[in-house]
């Protein structure tokens, strides 16, 4: 398989594929020999979060595939001049992953959120993915010295897909931290998407989507969990950008 041209953004690496290509390139990990494979999706929360965060960082700057996640990670590649293809959506991309599973009979294993978002999901899973197997489930109620049972159930279900719905950096740190030892050829973080695959949480409409606006219909769904998080990490990136801005015009 050709291997694709990677852009720096934010001294983060992003993938310049389409979400064709990408789907394309996981399938091509799950078909050859066992080996893991880490996926993020990033988006500007996740840009902001990182600068803090030397582990986030490193498990950015060694993951196989980075996407944008984000119409504002979109929007500034285009700024700076160097535009990423699409957005790849964590949800719309999980949803691709599942069909794909189903298509070529993968084995899934589905690790967080709580277990009665878990019973729904593996419950639509069978009913819209049918020949997707799911290989094992463990919700995301766990503390370290959980770590190592989860880890060898992860590793003996002979998973294709693992998708870690749990929150940033959490998931990222931990895929890039036992990846090796998870032995599964896609590692996927996907955050909130099993509360919205299963039902439980509403997504924006696709006009909001399309304009950029996600943000602000998560933010009216969660907004005690959600504000801070959206007040600082939106004017951090504001900033960052208008920074990488002027850098960019000084040395034009």
């Amino acid at each position: 398989m050709p291997e694709h041209a990677r852009t720096d953004l934010y001294d983060c690496p992003f993938d310049v594929v389409t979400s064709e290509e990408a789907l394309e390139r996981c399938l091509e990990w799950c078909r050859g020999p066992r080996a893991s494979h880490t996926l993020l999706t990033i988006n500007a929360a996740l840009l902001c979060m990182k600068r803090r965060d030397r582990e986030l960082e490193g498990a950015c700057r060694h993951a196989d595939l980075v996407v944008a996640d984000g119409v504002s990670v979109m929007w500034a590649s285009r700024l700076l001049g160097d535009p990423l293809p699409e957005r790849i959506a964590g949800v719309d991309f999980m949803v691709r992953l599942l069909e794909a599973a189903s298509k070529h009979r993968l084995k899934v294993f589905f690790l967080g959120a709580k277990q009665e978002v878990l019973d729904a999901l593996v419950a639509r899973t069978k009913r819209d993915y049918p020949n997707a197997e799911v290989a094992g489930v463990q919700n995301g109620y766990f503390k370290e010295p959980d770590h190592e049972r989860i880890i060898q159930a992860i590793h003996d279900s002979g998973a294709h897909i693992l998708f870690i719905g749990m929150p940033s950096p959490f998931k990222e740190v931990w895929s890039e931290r036992y990846r090796e030892r998870l032995n599964v050829p896609v590692i996927m973080g996907v955050g909130g998407s099993f509360d919205v695959l299963a039902g439980f949480i509403k997504r924006a409409p696709k006009w909001v989507q399309g304009v950029g606006m996600e943000w602000s219909w998560r933010l009216a769904m969660e907004p005690k969990k959600l504000w801070k998080r959206y007040l600082y990490t939106n004017s951090e990136f504001l900033w960052l950008t208008a920074g990488a801005m002027l850098k960019r015009r000084l040395h034009l």
